[in-house]
């Protein structure tokens, strides 16, 4: 179980590692989005073209990579969201088992039905080198394929779950002591 948990502690890692370059991608969009907004107003005023789709498209190209890639740290932050009914009154193995089961019988079955139907729109994007329509477009290859870098990464998050709460399961870690390691 202490080669698992590695592991688990490894994957954590990666997903703070990845939600922090999800933050500054954040930074970027609001900055990109920021300028849209003030040059499409003083473009206006002056009656010059200051915008241009490739930062309209840029603004929302980050938006969509934020949502995809950030799922994993969302995920391993425990901050996702949660029915509360009836979880927050279960006993640390009562959340371990829900947490267990919806990750073993959902999460990971839908990234990797996800992952699967996504393969085949993803190469086909690469294929043709899919790009917009619009004039000063970009590229729309790289974005879809951070749809399977996403989904992998949150499948990744779901193995490190299930890891940590089978050891809570198994008594190999105290409930307490993995949550204070995982979000660190």
């Amino acid at each position: 179980m202490q080669i698992l948990l590695r592991l688990s502690r490894w994957i954590d890692r990666t997903s703070v590692w990845v939600g922090r370059f999800t933050f500054g991608l954040m930074l970027v969009m609001v900055a990109l989005g920021a300028y849209n907004a003030i040059a499409r107003y003083l473009g206006n005023f002056n009656n010059i073209n200051l915008s241009s789709n490739l930062y309209i498209e840029a603004q929302w190209y980050l938006f969509s990579s934020i949502f995809l890639l950030g799922a994993s740290y969302v995920l391993q932050r425990g901050a996702h969201v949660r029915v509360d009914v009836f979880y927050s009154h279960l006993s640390a193995k009562g959340k371990a088992w829900v947490d267990l089961l919806g990750a073993c019988l959902l999460l990971l079955p839908v990234c990797v039905v996800m992952f699967w139907f996504s393969l085949p729109y993803v190469l086909n994007s690469w294929k043709v080198l899919e790009a917009s329509s619009d004039p000063n477009g970009l590229p729309r290859y790289p974005l879809k394929t951070a749809i399977l870098v996403g989904l992998a990464l949150l499948a990744l998050q779901g193995i490190s779950e299930i890891i940590k709460q089978a050891a809570i399961l198994l008594d190999a870690v105290s409930d307490d002591a993995s949550d204070r390691e995982a979000r660190t």
